[in-house]
């Protein structure tokens, strides 16, 4: 094909993706297997749209799909979500991955009558579970929180587990003097420097995403992209996992407070999805859908005995401590497979094991029935084992621009710098319009809820979100917030009397206008206002000559300490905990 109509056909191909995407939440089937089906139907057995049957380049596509996708599962997790059931995750990722490999080698040897070596193989090819299945299954379930957890620690760390065992595996078949104990370093070399480079990698990331400020938000992903690919890279080359050096690097950035975090986040959550349809469709490409029906009934069977019986037992044993029997049981059927069995079943055919493309088709079977069992039943099992919370593991953030953008706003982050104009302004002195609202400001590592009286500090972040009618007044703002003016004007001097300064109250009249919003008090004018009254309408203010006002059902005018002793009885009086904090919240503005 021309160039043209390649580009023409991938584009098409991930809008079929989507189609199937769609219809697979409306279906309740695990949406992997309707891109796989969209590429088994296009391939060369389907329609013959799209002719392919490279092994290689499938395995290339699976590396870098599965890379991205284990990257992606690291920075939404970070440690800290995973670090209470770490010790659970990799249990579940070592010795739960041994124990279904052992128990479904053992079975396929016996069904296909393959030696033990390579029923063993087929076993390893099948152990893992799929990050791309489960991360994708976790967003949308309201599983809780630590079961959630462990699959998602679990399916990021085993996925190493399995490509490392598949290689031991193909090295102990196709080399006469290969061993056990072989396998066994193996295992331990890639594990010791995927894992040190992957922490390594991930820790200078984090420092150098703090230390040096990029220019503009879009060159954050492409840091965060490279840091991916050091990690992968780094570890590969030097005989290492590079699936767990990405994983952990993702961790890694997923755990520290980096500028653009949230940019990086979404775009790697995109990258994900384009890395799980690519993957998918070029595996179901490569399938000969008349090929299956030789192993319906011993893929049948080997899939069963995965589902419920290999799984469950590896759940059951090495799930650890700090579940029940119910959890245990969870965890068993969740484990989903997926593209990642499927990529390993590339392995065999390239390096010409015998039987190996009698594997590929095998495992593809068995996943794909697995996954369907599984997946479309997954929620419907945790609901009756009374597993699922009231919200999910990850509810969509409020500040998602995507969101914000549906409900008619836009959100913007506003970094103030030393020498700009409202450095020691209070928030309410920011002169917002009412269609806008600072929602958070990041001060270093810490989110800071704004209130009004909260003063801006050289170094903040301020999280601003606007009605889209109000965006271009608040772009005109912002340039005041840099250069000025802004905020109210100075406050007017004491006045040095020589007699007793004056307190008076009376009932507020409704010629005053309104208590709360009132630019005149009295005949004098208002030049602050420090409180705004909630239960009823009403305001503490400072006045031109330098008084202070208390408007509401009552005004009361003085100085700061006539006031606040009146302000004191009142609170002592007040009839409602609303009233008696009002009276509190001013007292405490005086005594400021």
């Amino acid at each position: 094909m021309a160039d043209a109509e390649s580009i023409l056909v991938a584009g098409a191909l991930l809008f079929a993706g989507l189609a199937a995407s769609l219809l697979a939440g409306r279906l309740r089937v695990p949406a992997l297997v309707l891109f796989l089906g969209v590429g088994m139907v296009v391939g060369t057995d389907g329609f013959g749209w799209v002719e392919f049957s490279d092994y290689e380049v499938a395995r290339e596509i699976g590396i870098v799909a599965l890379g991205l996708i284990l990257f992606e599962g690291g920075l939404t997790s970070g440690f800290g979500e995973i670090r209470p059931v770490l010790a659970n995750a990799l249990s579940l990722a070592v010795f739960g991955t041994l124990i279904t490999a052992g128990i479904c080698g053992l079975v396929s040897a016996w069904l296909f009558n393959f030696p033990i070596k390579e029923g063993l193989l087929v076993g390893a090819i099948v152990a893992s579970t799929d990050g791309a299945a489960i991360f994708s299954l976790l967003r949308g379930s309201r599983l809780k929180h630590r079961i959630a957890t462990t699959l998602e620690g679990e399916a990021g760390f085993n996925d190493p587990i399995a490509v490392l065992l598949v290689v031991g595996l193909i090295d102990w078949i196709t080399k006469p003097h290969y061993g056990v104990s072989d396998v066994l370093l193996l295992l331990v070399r890639q594990i010791g420097i995927g894992g040190g480079l992957g922490i390594a990698v991930g820790l200078g990331a984090v420092q150098a995403f703090k230390r040096f400020e990029l220019t503009t938000p879009g060159l954050y992903p492409v840091a965060s992209i490279a840091t991916a690919a050091v990690a992968f890279g780094a570890a590969d080359s030097l005989h290492g996992s590079g699936f767990l050096a990405v994983y952990i690097a993702g961790l890694a950035l997923g755990s520290a407070r980096i500028p653009g975090k949230q940019t990086i986040v979404t775009f790697h959550e995109g990258m994900a999805w384009v890395a799980q349809l690519t993957m998918f469709l070029a595996l179901g490409l490569l399938v000969f859908p008349s090929e299956l029906g030789h192993y319906a009934l011993q893929g049948t069977i080997l899939a069963l005995v995965l589902a419920f019986v290999a799984r469950p037992i590896a759940a059951f044993v090495a799930a650890g401590t700090g579940f029940d029997l119910r959890d245990r049981t969870v965890l068993g059927w969740a484990g989903l497979r997926g593209a990642v069995p499927v990529v390993l079943a590339t392995f065999p055919v390239i390096a010409h094991v015998p039987h190996s493309v009698e594997f590929f088709d095998i495992v593809f079977f068995a996943v794909l029935l697995s996954t369907v069992v599984q997946g479309s039943t997954f929620e419907w099992v945790a609901g009756r084992l009374n597993a699922t919370a009231a919200a999910g593991l990850r509810p969509s953030p409020l500040t998602e621009t995507g969101t914000i953008r549906q409900l008619g706003a836009d959100s913007v982050e506003y970094p103030v710098e030393e020498g700009d104009a409202i450095v020691g302004l209070r928030i309410r002195d920011l002169e917002l319009p009412r269609a806008a609202i600072v929602n958070v400001i990041v001060r270093g590592e810490q989110a800071v809820p704004p209130r009004g009286s909260t003063r801006i500090e050289a170094g903040d972040r301020l999280h601003v979100l606007i009605r889209r009618e109000a965006i271009a007044e608040v772009t005109a703002l912002l340039e005041r917030w840099r250069d000025g003016p802004i905020g109210p004007p100075p406050r007017p001097p004491r006045v040095h009397t020589g007699h007793a300064p004056i307190f008076s109250v009376r009932p507020w009249d409704g010629a005053d206008g309104s208590p709360a919003l009132a630019e005149v008090v009295a005949g004098r004018k208002v030049v602050d206002r420090l409180r705004t009254r909630r239960d009823v309408p009403g305001a503490l203010v400072l006045l031109d000559d330098g008084n202070y006002a208390v408007t509401g059902p009552s005004l009361a005018i003085g100085r700061t300490e006539m006031l606040s002793d009146w302000t004191r009885r009142k609170a002592r009086a007040a009839r409602t905990d609303a009233e008696r904090a009002w009276w509190e919240e001013c007292l405490g503005a005086l005594a400021y």
